[in-house]
């Protein structure tokens, strides 16, 4: 048993966990790892030392522990130090290994409670979701895939331990790439080592552990009538043979899987003011949690959407969303006939594989008055060219829609990919980076090369004239005045994506 216990606000958590462990029936040893030294009690070893000169280093101490120790123990556990694993969890654990296949892991998912006992779960945020397509039977249980890996803890046998040595991937110097360094330690078996880590949904509750710090109770993640929502659903999926699939892949795999489509977003104030008053009806593509798709509901809007997969939805669904489940192409065939006047594309139209096929589908949803408001990352903004410029090693793949699931995205590419599909841009709007608010009303222009995000306000094109930037900011600068930047290609991978030009 391995506790990561950086400094001293923790310690009275960490003393519950010992108090735990050594309760416990089984034969426990505690070693608690620190960047200070500890007086813990009989029984508790302490190693003091970082790995490297990073603090957050920390948990990465544990692996060559656990190495050294490989032949010694049953199982092997790792946590922080405010992370509560009962023996009716570890037990439960055991139980379901029983029925797992040799690369399974049985995985836990963090849970917490506010000041008035209300349970959240803070694993599930962002971009972090169930995964459908991982769902499986095994003996009595259903396990399935959260995407978010980290649930600062993990068991593994020692036939498990020694798997994920033997891979190469378990002793590593201290890296981050996915998530954090913190995170990282506490993941590597599951991304670096051959393991798969599932969840028993069927039993879940056992697999809930208490983060004691409830540090993001009401802040982060979903609360519980969500969650076994969610459950709910995934569960009657693996019963279901006609289940089906999600819109894409909206998970990117670049560093913290930057420019992810995020399941969680919170009403977007920006596109609903763009939004044409005359609008009654409203596609969404992307749905996720669907708050502005509730929002718009609440207006009396008939509201459709295409959701991100058929878990995510169940609270826009109740809240009188339409839903049209499948991937794009799916979606596109059962809406055929329909029109709505308003599409909104938020934050997808960059992860799909083929962007102008996306479009093109979507175009078939529109009359010659609809409109289709698409927001997308801006990345040949200043503020993200200064940051690819500054940390270029983070943006490996990047240029490459195989190697980082992203296309790289700017109000030109934006334009072109609609113009190709026959649609024409009315307008482009920046949502500018809060540094540079100063500019917000000013030139358009201005307002885009300084936006790490921007709307695109597209129409059908008219037959026989050739789509492109109407009223919008291209048509009204003079190109004397436009502003190009040329710099070495920053993609570590060698792929052939030289920042040309910011538009």
């Amino acid at each position: 048993m391995a506790l990561a216990s950086y400094g001293r606000s923790n310690d009275h958590h960490l003393e519950r966990l010992i108090r735990e462990y050594q309760s416990m029936a089984f034969d426990v040893d505690v070693v608690v790892l620190s960047n200070v030294a500890k007086t813990l009690g009989p029984g508790v070893e302490c190693r003091i030392g970082l790995p490297s000169k990073d603090p957050w280093s920390l948990p990465f101490a544990h692996k060559p522990l656990f190495a050294e120790r490989a032949d010694r123990y049953d199982l092997f556990i790792y946590s922080e130090d405010d992370i509560l694993i009962t023996e009716a969890q570890l037990r439960a654990f055991l139980d379901v290994t029983k029925a797992l296949n040799d690369d399974e892991v049985a995985g836990f998912v963090r849970m917490e409670r506010n000041s008035d006992g209300a349970i959240s779960y803070p694993d599930m945020h962002d971009e972090f979701h169930w995964d459908a397509g991982s769902l499986r039977s095994r003996s009595k249980y259903v396990l399935a895939t959260l995407t978010n890996e980290h649930a600062a803890c993990y068991v593994l046998t020692q036939h498990q331990l020694r798997k994920a040595i033997d891979s190469g991937g378990f002793l590593v110097e201290p890296y981050q790439w996915k998530h954090d360094l913190l995170c990282t330690a506490a993941t590597d078996p599951y991304i670096r080592c051959g393991l798969t880590k599932l969840i028993p949904i069927s039993h879940f509750e056992d697999f809930a552990v208490h983060h004691l710090s409830n540090k993001y109770a009401g802040k982060v993640g979903v609360d519980e009538a969500e969650m076994r929502s969610q459950v709910d659903t995934m569960l009657k999926l693996a019963v279901d043979n006609s289940a089906p699939k999600p819109l894409l892949s909206s998970g990117t795999n670049l560093w913290r899987r930057m420019f992810s489509k995020e399941y969680y977003e919170p009403v977007n104030q920006d596109v609903l003011s763009v939004l044409p008053p005359e609008t009654c009806s409203v596609l969404s593509v992307g749905c996720g949690s669907g708050e502005t798709e509730c929002a718009l509901a609440q207006k009396g809007l008939r509201v459709v959407a295409v959701p991100l997969d058929p878990v995510v939805a169940g609270t826009a669904a109740s809240k009188g969303v339409e839903m049209v489940f499948g991937d794009l192409r799916v979606a596109a065939a059962k809406l055929q006939g329909q029109t709505f006047d308003c599409i909104l594309v938020l934050n997808m139209l960059h992860l799909f594989a083929d962007p102008v096929e996306a479009l093109s589908l979507l175009r078939g949803a529109m009359s010659e008055r609809s409109v289709m408001i698409i927001q997308t990352p801006n990345m040949r903004s200043v503020p993200e060219l200064w940051r690819r410029l500054r940390y270029s090693d983070r943006y490996r793949g990047l240029g490459s829609f195989n190697q980082s699931g992203v296309h790289v995205t700017s109000p030109r590419k934006v334009r072109d990919w609609c113009r190709r599909s026959g649609l024409t841009l009315d307008r482009m709007i920046g949502i500018v980076h809060q540094r540079a608010r100063f500019l917000r009303g000013r030139a358009d222009f201005a307002e885009l090369i300084f936006s790490p995000s921007f709307i695109s306000i597209a129409k059908m094109a008219r037959s026989g004239t050739n789509s492109s930037v109407n009223s919008s900011v291209m048509g009204r600068i003079p190109s004397s005045n436009l502003l190009f930047v040329a710099v070495e290609p920053l993609t570590l991978d060698k792929a052939n994506d030289p920042i040309v030009s910011l538009l």
